[in-house]
């Protein structure tokens, strides 16, 4: 089975053949194709066309990360799975405003089922348990206006308000000790909104690489706006995903102690993760995507990283009316 390869060190990376070396100072590792699903680069590298095309020639997606470890882009292949016909019904839905709503409901549906089950699971378990319940109901209480949405605006302001709430319960969670007032993006101002922006870009990252072995298109999307410069559809399907995979992760490094505030470079108005943070997290994401759960419909076990590919099948089932979309609800 093909996976992930994460490159921090500092070096070259190219094509001999049908293998990827990657030369750093400590000498040249030998990567066979056929071992690959995606590449994400962190270290400063250089490369060629020549690795460019072969990528694009076996299908293999890289995602680019900067010294900072904020995600810089997508070297995204041309697509090798084309569907007119799944493009034109991708489209219809999002031109259709109803059509739209009601994908972006079930999506708005799943992302809060999961954060709910979050709090959930830490009701009984932190410190503070008492804060979290009573947020777990405060969010309870929003998400059951997400079926009244008369449209995505709307949706969207419902989908902020459950996690401006659910980012509340943190300090609950996370305990007293550990530095976490809000949400703050661009950039992060502690350790866990840096730990929040660098594992949100892996998992954008996780369902793009998710999206390209699909026929679908990333750049049409129903709860997030289409736009420029980005591939919308992962942000609607990694808003699924992130609570389940990032947020838990998050919560396990720090209340273990994996992760430390001197893992974090704090400046004046600004904060990273330092290398050695983000190979750690790294880890037990790469870990958490090839851990299995025994898939109540399927009736076999699956890993992390299928139940997002799962979760494309199923949208596109729903766009060729074959079956009515369900998005994915945890029961762990």
């Amino acid at each position: 089975m093909s996976r992930n390869y994460y490159i921090f060190k500092s070096g070259r990376i190219r094509r001999q053949d049908n293998t990827i070396y990657i030369e750093t100072e400590e000498g040249n590792k030998p990567v066979p194709i056929e071992d690959v699903d995606s590449f994400y680069l962190f270290g400063e590298l250089d490369l060629n066309t020549k690795f460019l095309n072969f990528l694009s020639q076996k299908n293999i997606p890289a995602h680019v990360f900067n010294y900072y470890g904020f995600y810089a882009g997508s070297f995204y292949p041309r697509e090798y799975l084309n569907s007119g016909f799944l493009l034109v019904r991708q489209v219809e839905h999002y031109s259709n405003p109803n059509k739209r709503l009601a994908i972006a409901r079930e999506i708005s549906s799943a992302a809060a089922h999961n954060i709910l089950l979050n709090l959930a699971y830490y009701q009984s378990r932190a410190k503070e348990a008492d804060a979290v319940a009573a947020i777990k109901d405060e969010v309870e209480g929003i998400a059951s206006r997400i079926d009244e949405a008369k449209d995505v605006s709307e949706l969207m302001g419902i989908e902020g308000n459950i996690r401006e709430r659910y980012y509340a319960a943190w300090p609950a969670i996370l305990g007293p000790e550990t530095e976490f007032e809000k949400r703050v993006r661009r950039p992060p101002d502690n350790l866990i909104n840096a730990l929040v922006s660098f594992g949100n870009s892996m998992m954008y990252t996780s369902a793009l690489s998710e999206i390209y072995h699909t026929q679908l298109n990333p750049t049409i999307s129903y709860l997030h706006e289409p736009g420029e410069r980005r591939f919308s559809l992962a942000l609607d399907l990694a808003d699924i995903f992130k609570p389940l995979i990032v947020d838990r992760l998050i919560f396990s490094l720090i209340n273990t102690r994996q992760i430390k505030p001197d893992h974090a470079d704090k400046q004046m108005n600004y904060c990273y993760l330092k290398e050695d943070a983000r190979k750690l997290f790294v880890a037990a994401y790469e870990e958490k995507l090839q851990t299995t759960i025994k898939h109540r419909r399927l009736k076999r076990h699956v890993s992390y990283r299928h139940l997002i590919r799962l979760e494309c099948y199923r949208l596109i089932k729903h766009l060729t009316n074959v079956e009515r979309y369900e998005s994915f609800k945890a029961w762990w």
